[in-house]
């Protein structure tokens, strides 16, 4: 069963997740944003081995701590890593006060029907066995919508809570991500099929079970607030999708009850180069905004 100290905190403590899962594809251009071209490294080890050295320095900074960032996303390689002689979850939880979640998708099909379905997860009950071993809250994976079509959206949806009724079954949370790419072109329409899928989704869930959504932030203002109040969810996140941070921000403060779930917003403008001082302070300044956002609504 899920920690209960764990899911106090998701349900109802203010503060934001953090998504620090970048993996495969994602990864170089995660390194670049931090000041590590490809010509810095040979090789998918030497890449995961930079990668996991920036996670543990944000990870570590001062003001990276459970009063502010309530969770962490992390990578299947970044949750099997070591970070001050701890196990990463471990050291999130135990030493930081931060809840451990783990990206557990294996990346996305060919877009058909204007959106891209999660690819098989082989192996994923023993993934999910070795994350509850190591103290892991939830799980998360991500699809893709391009366009307003029902049939698409409907089939992420129902791909989504199908695997999310796997991951339950292992006693963990599984964050439910079909992300609506805010290069649609009917972004509004494609959202307002999404609330419907969703819905129908969460009134078919088992009484007692949630889960949670981790969600494009929508062009109508608090469209997504009869999920926010679902019996059902235990908390919705939005993810940045590209927006700078400042517009990020300036979108979510007006989506009531709906906190970040930011990556590359968190990490813009922190560089491999920097001293602790200074990484650290720009860390605290993109921690501190991003938490206003999600906390001090307009």
């Amino acid at each position: 069963m899920a920690n209960d100290k764990m899911m106090t905190q998701i349900r109802g403590k203010g503060g934001f997740i953090a998504a620090l899962d970048q993996s495969g594809g994602s990864t170089p251009g995660a390194l670049r944003q931090y000041g590590v071209p490809e010509s810095a490294y040979s090789g998918d080890a030497e890449m995961f081995k930079l990668v996991h050295e920036m996670r543990v320095r944000i990870i570590s900074a001062p003001a990276f701590t459970g009063a502010k960032v309530i969770g962490a996303i992390l990578f299947e390689a970044t949750m099997d890593g070591r970070a001050h002689n701890k196990s990463v979850p471990a050291y999130l939880w135990e030493e930081r006060g931060v809840v451990p979640f783990l990206k557990v998708d294996k990346g996305l099909e060919a877009e058909a029907d204007g959106v891209s379905l999660l690819k098989p997860i082989p192996g994923l009950d023993p993934l999910l066995d070795r994350a509850v071993t190591l103290g892991v809250f939830g799980t998360k994976m991500r699809s893709v919508i391009n366009l307003a079509s029902k049939t698409g959206i409907a089939a992420v949806v129902e791909q989504q809570f199908d695997i999310g009724a796997q991951i339950g079954r292992h006693g963990l949370v599984p964050i439910i991500e079909p992300e609506v790419s805010i290069k649609s072109p009917d972004k509004a329409a494609a959202e307002a099929i999404l609330l419907a899928q969703l819905t129908k989704q969460l009134d078919a869930l088992t009484e007692g079970r949630q889960v949670m959504l981790k969600l494009t932030i929508p062009e109508v203002t608090d469209l997504y607030a009869p999920l926010v109040a679902h019996q059902g969810v235990a908390r919705v996140v939005a993810l940045s999708g590209g927006y700078s941070r400042a517009e990020a921000c300036q979108r979510l403060a007006a989506q009531h009850g709906v906190v970040a779930s930011f990556s590359r917003a968190l990490a813009e403008g922190l560089q491999h180069s920097m001293s602790d001082a200074e990484f650290n302070a720009k860390l605290a300044h993109s921690i501190d905004e991003i938490w206003r956002a999600s906390v001090e609504k307009v």
